[in-house]
This record gives C-alpha cells, sequence and structure tokens, in this order.
C-alpha cells in the first residue's frame, strides 16, 4: 500500500466563514444561500495529528498533497495532480542585500505546473469536483486560473469552459485552447465573465469554480502556509507580503496557520500579513483604509496585473480580517514600480517575477522607507506566478 493511500482526509464538514453555520462536504456546494458568502473546509485536527507530526513530513512526497490529512479529497483515486506544491522558498541574499536586509525569502510559485499558485486551488477543486462526479466545469479568470484549470480538467477528463476578459494575457488564451477548454472571451472585466459563467452554469448544468464561490481553490492555496512554515523548519516568518486580487491566497495562508497551531506545528505566533493592490484596482486596500469590513467593487479597473484586476472579491472580508488580525497592512503599488521590481528581482535572484509578484517587491521597498518593516525582520514575498506569461505586456513595459 502506498503513502498516498495510508494517509486519508480528516475533512469533516463544511462552515460558513461569516455565520458559522454547517453543512456536509458530501454534496456539491457553492456560497451560502442565505448570505452569499463562502464556504470554508474543516477538519477533525486532533485525528490528523496523530499523523501529520513533524517528524512524519521528511519521508512525503514533494508535492501539495503531503498535507492529505488536511486536503479534502476522501478517495486518493480522485486526486488530479501535475506535480504541484512544494516550490522553493528562496533566499534572496543578493536582493536582500541591496535593500540592506538580513533576511528576505522568495517563494517562487512561478515554478508550478502552468506556471502560477493557481495550479494548487484547481488541483484541489478539479479533485473534489471529480469526487462529487461534477464532470463539466465553467470559471471567469483573468488568465492564470483558466489555464490551470483547463489543465486540469484534461488530466481529469473532465469539459471546461472557460470565461475570459478580452484583454487577458495572451498566452492564458493559447493555453486554455491548447489544453481542450471552450475560451470564450468578454467583453468587460473579470466580474463581467463572472455573471456570463454564472448564467452559462445555470443553463447548461455547469459547476462554477469561481474564486472563494466553491470552497476547495482556497484548501489548495493554503499548502503555501504550510509549505512556507515547513521549509523554514517550522518557524513562522514575521512578515508576509501577498498580491491580492480575488484574494484566495491570503486567506487560505491564514487558515493554515490556524489549523498548524491545532496540528502542534506552531504556537499563537503570527506573521503580518501584507496586502499589495494595483493603484488601478484596490478595493480591499480602500476598505482597509476606511476601516471597513467589506469592499466596495472598484470602477474601471486597470493594471497590467491582470491576476490584480479584480474589482470585487466575495472573500473580501476575510482578506480584511486576515491583515488586521495579523497586524499587517494594505497598500498599493503603481504598475511602473511593478515593472521596476520585476526587472530587480530578475536582476538580482534570476527570478522573472509576474507583475504581481514584482508588486510584493515594490509594497517593501515602502514598508522599508516607512519604517513599518524593519531590515532585520525575516519577511517571505510570494511570486505568484512566471513573467513568461505576460511578455505581451512586459515587452513594451521593459522598453523592447
Amino acid at each position: 500500500m502506498s503513502q498516498r493511500t495510508e494517509i486519508r482526509s480528516h475533512i469533516t464538514h463544511l462552515e460558513c466563514s461569516l455565520s458559522g453555520e454547517a453543512c456536509g462536504h458530501e454534496l456539491p456546494h457553492r456560497l451560502n444561500p442565505k448570505n452569499g458568502k463562502p464556504y470554508l473546509a474543516r477538519y477533525d485536527l486532533a485525528a490528523a495529528a496523530e499523523t501529520m507530526t513533524k517528524e512524519s513530513m521528511a519521508g512525503r512526497e514533494p508535492n501539495m498533497w503531503r498535507y492529505r490529512e488536511v486536503m479534502p479529497v476522501i478517495d486518493p483515486a480522485n486526486i488530479v495532480t501535475l506535480g504541484e506544491g512544494f516550490t522553493p522558498l528562496r533566499e534572496a541574499n543578493r536582493l536582500g542585500k541591496h535593500l540592506g536586509m538580513s533576511s528576505l525569502l522568495i517563494k517562487d510559485e512561478g515554478v508550478n505546473p502552468t506556471g502560477s499558485f493557481k495550479a494548487r486551488g484547481l488541483s484541489a477543486a478539479v479533485s473534489k469536483a471529480l469526487e462529487l462526479k461534477q464532470m463539466k466545469l465553467t470559471m471567469p479568470s483573468a488568465g492564470n486560473a483558466a489555464g490551470a484549470m483547463s489543465a486540469y480538467a484534461a488530466a481529469a477528463g473532465m469539459e471546461a469552459h472557460v470565461y475570459m476578459p478580452k484583454d487577458a494575457p495572451i498566452a492564458n488564451q493559447i493555453e486554455c485552447v491548447a489544453y481542450g477548454a471552450e475560451l470564450n472571451l468578454v467583453d468587460g472585466f473579470i466580474t463581467d465573465a463572472g455573471r456570463i459563467s454564472g448564467e452559462a452554469a445555470e443553463e447548461h448544468g455547469l459547476f462554477d469554480v469561481s474564486t472563494l464561490k466553491e470552497p476547495y481553490r482556497a484548501e489548495g492555496k493554503k499548502t503555501m502556509g504550510y509549505e512556507i512554515v515547513e521549509q523554514l523548519g517550522f518557524e513562522v516568518p514575521d512578515v508576509v507580503i501577498y498580491p491580492t486580487g480575488g484574494g484566495t491566497g491570503i486567506v487560505g495562508i491564514w487558515k493554515a496557520l490556524d489549523e498548524m497551531e491545532q496540528l502542534g506545528w506552531i504556537g499563537s505566533e503570527r506573521p503580518r500579513m501584507i496586502c499589495v493592490q494595483a493603484e488601478g484596482c484596490s478595493p480591499l486596500v480602500n476598505a482597509y483604509n476606511k476601516g471597513e469590513e467589506f469592499a466596495e467593487p472598484f470602477p474601471n479597473p486597470s493594471t497590467l496585473a491582470a491576476g490584480m484586476r479584480v474589482p470585487a472579491a466575495v472573500g473580501d472580508f476575510l482578506v480584511i480580517r486576515a491583515v488586521r488580525e495579523s497586524g499587517g497592512t494594505a497598500l498599493t503599488v503603481t504598475d511602473d514600480q511593478m515593472v521596476d521590481s520585476v526587472r530587480d528581482m530578475s536582476t538580482f535572484e534570476g527570478i522573472f517575477p509576474a507583475p504581481e509578484g514584482g508588486a510584493t517587491l515594490s509594497a517593501l521597498q515602502k514598508l522599508l522607507d516607512s519604517g513599518e518593516i524593519a531590515k532585520d525582520e525575516r519577511v517571505v514575498l510570494l511570486n505568484t506566478g512566471s513573467a513568461v506569461k505576460y511578455l505581451d505586456v512586459l515587452g513594451p513595459a521593459l522598453g523592447l
């Protein structure tokens, strides 16, 4: 019997992220119909802790399914994997020295299958959809999520329907078609694509795997939090800087930290969570600065970072809550600053980050200048994807 078969999921139920209301995980669920808020997966963490010990992790498979006890798929035969996860946590020594820092790290999600962290969420969501016998999927996407969903649907033999703004990166459009998805280009923004995808789901019986509108993409994303802690020798960094569109990454990492405390991996210490958004699309930053819990939709969003061009996030209150509870902050950076940071991260570290990844470095520089981050703190930057997906916009921005 393989290790993968011996380790089982300890999922117990789904819980509304706002009301705490519980429901079963055995049937497909999307948002709580009573309040329109996301469900989150919950686990028997005491049972999980019996096998998911610090010592047990050393011999496990080097992908995100090493955390099977706290992943939602019951039958290992339903896991659809391309080897996603367990990405490098690189010590950015040259870049750190340039900034005068003693401990700067980059979690490089660009080496994932399909070139971004979206592989994590879609591996989890597609796997659970397979387990729930949902074989026809749809989703709206600004780019990388669509490519990931198309790839995992192809690997599972599922039908994939993608709704994407017409100005999404051409690389993402091409990969969806190559993976056999039905690509639908939409006039407007990701919110418009979401509306049309939802209508298609109702009309044609498709299962919609939109960001946080189903419970399982967050479960894939949370594995970034598990990996960061495990790769730091089961220690928590001082700061995590995250580029934020829909915000599932922050929601997932914050959830992972709570789970790890209950598993006995860490204590009550938490990193300060930094939410960085584009100046041209910053609904969460605006809400945070106003002291609000929910964000107003951002009008006429514009940024070359397609993954951050999300004018309304269904999990807005979860992101803002994580930032506040952690003692972190939320801030914006400009497209020009992102491009400069893409060049700096590439030049100093040999990591070619997506503009979203560049945004984390731009945010770090601003927070170092303001004194909100000290140069002796251990800081993790999340590069969420590879710049190879953005050559059509980065080329002109870099003067080519």
